[in-house]
């Protein structure tokens, strides 16, 4: 019987879904005795892709982190059946702060049951400065990147940033019909009230709940003018699929 053949692997777009699809993920840190300490902490991504972590200073992984500033997240893709059957990446890196308004921005709509807490005195952003990275996708998808492999191209794309924030607004407050069709025609996602949490040259990401989907674009966004048509032409897609 002929048919289709599957899409070809492409590590890079794999962990970058993992990267942009991510809510939690272990922190690694190094204890002062040098031993490794590992912890579960809360994500997000700039614009860029570069991950984002809300930390507070009281934690043990935020005194390791000022003492040596190496680090790694252990990032997994959540999946029913067998734990080792969804791709998981290790990122590593040094973790620096991070004061942009951009963090907060993104983070808080990631995850708004930090706004509580996201403005105590002895809690700050901080950022991974990505280095490289250890994919693990399955059988023979097993990867080593480089951070270029991990981010995304913001260059030339500056008028479609400073545009981000409101187009995020914009489109949950008006075009929720909209986002229900890119999260359940176009990548297969179950019903529900999904918002749109982020926008990047490359694509938007969805979040339900607790779950983030990852909504490519149909090629590279760098201006206002385009990022509308790009979402009027998904639209469009998931109509008329």
């Amino acid at each position: 019987m002929s048919g289709e053949s599957a899409p070809a692997f492409k590590a890079a777009d794999a962990a970058k879904r993992l990267l942009r699809e991510a809510r939690t993920a272990a922190l690694a840190t190094l204890d002062p005795d040098g031993a490794p300490y590992a912890s579960l902490v809360q994500v997000a991504t700039l614009t860029d892709a570069t991950p984002v972590l809300l930390l507070s200073n009281l934690a043990r992984h935020t005194r390791n982190l000022k003492t040596d500033s190496r680090a790694s997240l252990l990032l997994e893709e959540r999946r029913d059946g067998s734990e080792l059957e969804g791709a998981r990446i290790s990122l590593k890196g040094r973790v620096t702060p991070e004061a942009g308004e951009e963090a907060r921005r993104r983070y808080l709509l990631r995850h708004p049951d930090a706004a509580g807490f996201a403005g105590f005195a002895d809690f700050g952003f901080y950022r991974l400065e990505l280095e490289d990275a250890h994919l693990v996708a399955g059988f023979g998808r097993i990867v080593d990147l480089v951070r270029d492999d991990l981010l995304t191209d913001l260059a030339g794309a500056e008028s479609m940033l400073a545009a981000e924030a409101g187009a995020v607004e914009h489109m949950n407050a008006d075009h929720a019909d909209a986002i229900a069709l890119y999260a359940t025609v176009l990548l297969g996602a179950p019903a529900g009230a999904w918002r749109i949490i982020g926008l990047d040259p490359e694509g938007c990401d969805l979040m339900l709940d607790a779950r983030v989907r990852r909504l490519d674009f149909p090629r590279r966004i760098t201006g206002p003018g385009e990022l509308r048509a790009a979402l009027v032409e998904l639209a469009h897609q998931a109509r008329g699929a």
